[in-house]
């Protein structure tokens, strides 16, 4: 059983774009604390990143293809922009948990809509790279309860 943890646009630069917003944990970091809480359930984790739009929703076809049972998605700016990465998301049928390290809802207004969200089974925002924890384990609460692990 695996998760997939799914990185977009900008999000190889965690750690030296804008730490005042994004922190100092870099993508590495945020990857090795994913898998390990994985890892420590039994459950494989597969981590990509991508800045070209295309690349992703290959991937997020490509999971499905393979059997992955969640995704968690931190779509950075293509967010409030892709609606291909949407229907993507849609298509596949997993239960997907968006993520975002800083508050989308209260930086600038072109941020406060996602694409993603009416599609995804929830949203962590704001909560730094913790969200991508807490994406998680309500991932694994669910899947839990679905039978599924």
């Amino acid at each position: 059983m695996e998760l997939l943890l799914l990185n977009g646009p900008n999000l190889n630069r965690l750690g030296k774009r804008e730490p005042d917003i994004y922190g100092h944990d870099t993508l590495a970091d945020v990857e090795r604390r994913v898998r390990t809480l994985c890892e420590n359930r039994g459950i494989g984790c597969l981590c990509f990143q991508s800045n070209h739009e295309g690349a992703l929703i290959d991937r997020i076809h490509q999971a499905a293809d393979e059997g992955v049972k969640a995704i968690i998605f931190n779509p950075g700016a293509y967010t409030h922009t892709s609606i291909a990465l949407r229907d993507a998301v849609a298509s596949v049928g997993l239960p997907v948990v968006e993520v975002h390290i800083s508050n989308i809802h209260t930086r600038e207004p072109f941020r406060h809509q996602s694409m993603i969200a009416p599609v995804s089974m929830g949203q962590i925002t704001g909560l730094g790279t913790d969200g991508y924890e807490l994406a998680v384990m309500a991932l694994i609460r669910k899947l839990e309860r679905d039978g599924e692990l």
